[in-house]
This record gives structure tokens, C-alpha cells and sequence, in this order.
């Protein structure tokens, strides 16, 4: 791969000058993204890799019942939510690699805790350190990716590493499936220790620092507060953190409660991560997609038929589910939910992108605080869903219908005042 270049036109020539030198200092493009997704893609490989254990993990350590064994999914979020707060203005005071490596100190904390769990509060406990600890790499690798590279030439490396990140949903649960057959599910902490570890090696031997010493901000509690506040009174920030949060909830409902649907009420036991792979990559291969087409359509233009499309399919699903006795034929309920997850891959990524949009010139913590807002929010309507789940996919489905329409509305209340609405 040829070394991006940033673009005369799209940063200062100070930006372009940092990103230049940090790319003469640096490992390889190609290393550089392997990096990047190896420490982005430990979020993603810490929820989709418990999945076909959740019900193991809950019998032996306790779990008041089934649907609560979902919690150690709900805790990660949890913990992920509050870190993202933090991690933010810490990469700012005091580099990136000081924030990445922190978080996965704490990470590989919370998964040894996990590994010795002897009682269910013991593993969530764990799980929140996990999560706490995950969003030091969630956050700073962005950070560390625009220090590097700047414009078209920070595009391109962030679609390649989304890239191989998309793949992670897609084998993550078989591999948690198959530690399951050679053993405890205590070895797929083993496995998520052993990853941080890796990332945290490359990280430290071969990553320079990007953050030059004249570009560190003091970390400040009052400008975390006045960002917050800034935030929460844009219209525009509020109303699409508030239609990201909405519909991630419906997704993490989906999440929560996926191994029992697919496992238990479908009886598909170990072919599950077939299932789970192929929605995976539906919802992967619409983010890929929208990177070319939101250029020529535009955001706001991409997020309204993909909403559209939720709002319109789901409350039509449900009719035929609940007419089935919430137990539609397999090959129906796996269309629908195709369907669906690719409207939500085309709009995730732009909800985010347009409630950043006003806030440009706090975009590090204001990045934070949305990610907090939207992790948060997601994760309690999330939880919900997942302890609403009654051995049908009513619930599930019902959930889209409705957060879907919610998280419409709150696009419709983020426009209402802008005067020369763009596409």
C-alpha cells in the first residue's frame, strides 16, 4: 500500500507538517492499521465472543435466571460508557500511548478478575473493568489516528481499518464457541488477556508517541463540564446522540438476547455463530457501503431511508411474528433481521458523524461525551429489552418498531430549526 498523503486543501500546513513527521517516525501503513484494528476491534471481540457462553457463565456462577445472565453483557457497556468520559481529555493531557496502555492495564485487570470469578457479582465487577479499561483503546486510537495522518489520507486508513474490524462480529462468536468445546468458558477471558497483551507489546515497541508536547492540553474538570453543557443545549448534537442512542439500544437488545433466541428457541445450539456471522457481516458490509455512497447522497439523505426502512419493516414483521405465536419460520425472521441490520449499518456511523458536526471546535471531548450519552443510553434500553425477552422474538422485534420511531423523531427534532438544511 502506497503511503497516504494528506490533502493540500483539507487541514493547515501545521496539521500536515505533524502528520508527515509522525509518519516518517512510525511503523508502516500497514502495520499502522493492523495496529489500530488489533486495539479497536478488542470492544467488539469482548461483547461477541461471550455470547454463546452467557447461559454457561450464568448457571455456574449464580444467575438469578437466564435473561439476567445478559448482564455480563450490560456491565462491559456499562463500564465502556463512564471510561469514554475519561479517556478523552486523559490522551489529550498526556499522550496517546499513556491512555492506550492505561486502558488495557485496566482491561487485563477486569479479565483476570473474570478468569477467578466465583460468584456472578464477581464477574460483573470484572466486566465493568473491562469495559472501563476498553474505552482507553476505543477512544485514543482514533485520536492517534488523526495525529498521524490528516483529510482523505485519514480517510482511507480509517476505512481499512474498519475493514478488519467488520470481520471481528463475524468469527468472534465461533471462537468463543470453540474455547467452549476445548474447555471452560474461562478460557475465553484467557484469550481476551492474552490479546490486550499483544496490543499492548506492538503498541509499546513499535507506536512513537503522536501527540507532540506543544499540541497536550491540561485536563480539565471545567472544560468537561462546559463541553457536557454545550452538548446537551445543540439541537443538532442532542437530537441525533439521542437517535444513535435509541436505535443502538434496539441493537444491543438484539445482542443481549441473540444466543437464547438462536440457541434455545431455534435449537441451533453450536451452528449459532453461523447465524450470528452472517447478520454480522449485513451490518458490516453496510458500513462499508455508506463510505462511498455518502459522499454522492449525503448523510442526512442515507439516514432517512435507512430509518425509514426500520420503522416501515419492523412493525410489519411483527404482525407476521405475532401471528406465528412470536416464533416465525427461522429462514423469515433471519430476512428480516438482514434487512434491518443493514439500515442500521448505513446509519450508526452517520448519526455519529452529524452529531459531531456542530462541535468541531471541541471535538475531543465532545466526542467523549456523545459516546458516553449514546453507550449509556443504549446500554439501559438494552438491558431492558433483553429482560423483556419471554421465549418469542416478540420483544426483540416490538423494540425496533419502537426505538426505530423514536430515534426518527429525534432526527425530525434535531432539524426543526435549521434554516438551510444540507443533504
Amino acid at each position: 500500500m502506497d503511503e497516504p498523503r494528506p490533502s493540500p486543501g483539507d487541514e493547515h500546513q501545521t496539521d500536515q507538517a505533524q502528520s508527515q513527521a509522525s509518519q516518517r517516525t512510525g511503523p508502516s501503513p500497514r502495520e499502522f492499521v493492523g495496529l489500530c484494528a488489533l486495539l479497536i476491534s478488542l470492544v467488539a471481540l469482548s461483547i461477541d465472543s461471550m455470547l454463546p457462553a452467557l447461559s454457561t457463565i450464568g448457571e455456574e456462577l449464580g444467575a438469578p435466571d437466564e435473561n439476567q445472565a445478559q448482564f455480563v453483557l450490560s456491565a462491559l457497556f456499562l463500564g465502556l460508557g463512564l471510561g469514554q468520559m475519561i479517556y478523552g481529555p486523559l490522551s489529550d493531557r498526556f499522550g496517546r500511548k499513556p491512555a492506550i496502555q492505561a486502558g488495557l492495564a485496566l482491561f487485563a485487570l477486569g479479565c483476570l478478575l473474570s478468569v477467578v470469578a466465583t460468584s456472578f457479582s464477581m464477574m460483573l465487577a470484572g466486566r465493568v473493568l473491562q469495559g472501563l479499561g476498553v474505552a482507553g483503546p476505543r477512544i485514543a486510537t482514533v485520536a492517534m489516528v488523526r495525529d498521524r495522518y490528516a483529510g482523505a489520507a485519514m480517510a482511507q486508513i480509517m476505512s481499512l481499518i474498519m475493514t478488519l474490524f467488520v470481520l471481528v462480529p463475524a468469527v468472534a462468536p465461533a471462537i468463543g464457541q470453540l474455547l467452549l468445546f476445548t474447555g471452560s468458558w474461562r478460557l475465553i477471558f484467557g484469550m481476551l488477556l492474552a490479546v490486550a497483551l499483544i496490543g499492548w507489546i506492538w503498541l509499546s515497541i513499535r507506536q512513537p508517541e503522536t501527540l507532540k508536547p506543544e499540541h497536550r492540553r491540561p485536563f480539565s474538570f471545567a472544560a468537561i463540564g462546559s463541553a457536557i453543557s454545550e452538548t446537551c443545549r445543540n439541537r443538532i448534537a442532542a437530537g441525533y446522540a439521542l437517535a444513535a442512542g435509541f436505535l443502538f439500544g434496539a441493537f444491543l437488545g438484539y445482542l443481549n438476547c441473540a444466543a437464547q433466541i438462536f440457541q434455545i428457541q431455534y435449537g441451533l445450539g453450536a451452528l449459532f455463530p453461523v447465524y450470528f456471522a452472517t447478520l454480522a457481516l449485513a451490518f458490516g458490509s453496510a458500513s462499508l457501503l455508506n463510505s462511498r455512497l455518502v459522499m454522492r447522497l449525503g448523510m442526512r439523505s442515507l439516514t432517512r431511508v435507512a430509518i425509514i426502512g426500520v420503522i416501515i419493516g419492523s412493525p410489519a414483521f411483527f404482525l407476521v411474528a405475532a401471528m406465528a405465536g412470536g416464533h416465525p419460520p427461522l429462514w423469515a425472521l433471519m430476512l428480516y433481521l438482514l434487512v434491518v441490520f443493514f439500515c442500521v449499518g448505513l446509519l450508526f456511523g452517520n448519526l455519529n458523524a452529524l452529531a459531531m458536526e456542530p462541535l468541531g471546535h471541541i471535538a475531543g471531548i465532545a466526542a467523549s461525551v456523545i459516546g458516553t450519552v449514546t453507550t449509556l443510553l443504549s446500554m439501559l434500553l438494552g438491558a431492558t429489552i433483553g429482560l423483556a425477552y419471554d421465549g418469542t422474538v416478540l420483544p426483540l422485534i416490538g423494540s425496533f418498531a419502537v426505538l426505530g420511531a423514536l430515534s426518527f423523531a429525534a432526527m425530525l427534532w434535531a432539524e426543526s430549526k435549521r434554516r438551510n438544511p444540507v443533504r
